[in-house]
């Protein structure tokens, strides 16, 4: 009898660790360009917290931009555990170059394959401070690229190409949302740019 009651706890123990090592949902990032959770899970920026382990954990409200995360937690998807997205770093997050008017192809990894209601893309105004949080008053109110899903099931990885808009210099930030039809949320990603 205590000898089954020792390995049930052993097993126990050793259970712990890997359930606290998996992420208790996994969804979904973009990975190239590279957004800010994978340059954190990449390990090229540093000091990112837990979203280093979890890029595709971005998870809020959907309805953005009526609804959805509060301004100034936008990146984190209002998620206070990735709250290290929202941090602007004194505007030195790492960008991609970027021209007005040029093709960007934006590339989804996916590690749960949710029925989608569609992909949105935003794009910080002209003018946007880089040293400044994001929140809806930076950010044009209609989306750059607005991909419809109709309910299905994404693959593993999808890509997106979009126009950029004209009007731009310098360090901007384009907010993507993933939304899913059958919850009542939405995963953000947000992805450093400079034109």
């Amino acid at each position: 009898m205590r000898t089954r009651h020792i390995v049930g706890a052993v097993i126990a123990a050793l259970s712990v660790p890997v359930a606290v090592a998996l992420p208790a949902q996994s969804h979904g990032y973009i990975s190239t360009p590279p957004s800010r959770a994978a340059l954190c899970a990449a390990g090229t920026v540093q000091n990112c917290g837990a979203i280093q382990w979890e890029p595709q954990s971005v998870e809020g409200p959907k309805g953005f931009p009526s609804r959805g995360p509060a301004d100034g937690a936008i990146c984190a998807g209002g998620n206070s555990r990735f709250a290290e997205l929202d941090d602007p770093r004194g505007g030195g997050w790492p960008t991609t170059a970027v021209s007005a008017g040029q093709r960007l192809t934006f590339t989804w990894k996916f590690t749960a394959r949710h029925a989608t209601t569609g992909f949105k893309y935003y794009l910080t105004k002209a003018g946007y401070d880089a040293t400044q949080k994001v929140t809806r008053a930076n950010l044009e109110p209609t989306p750059f690229l607005n991909v419809p899903y109709n309910g299905t099931q994404v693959p593993s990885t999808l890509s997106h190409t979009a126009t950029l808009p004209s009007g731009r210099t310098g360090h901007q930030v384009v907010v993507a949302v993933w939304e899913i039809a059958d919850t009542g949320n939405a995963f953000y990603s947000c992805t450093d740019v400079r034109f």
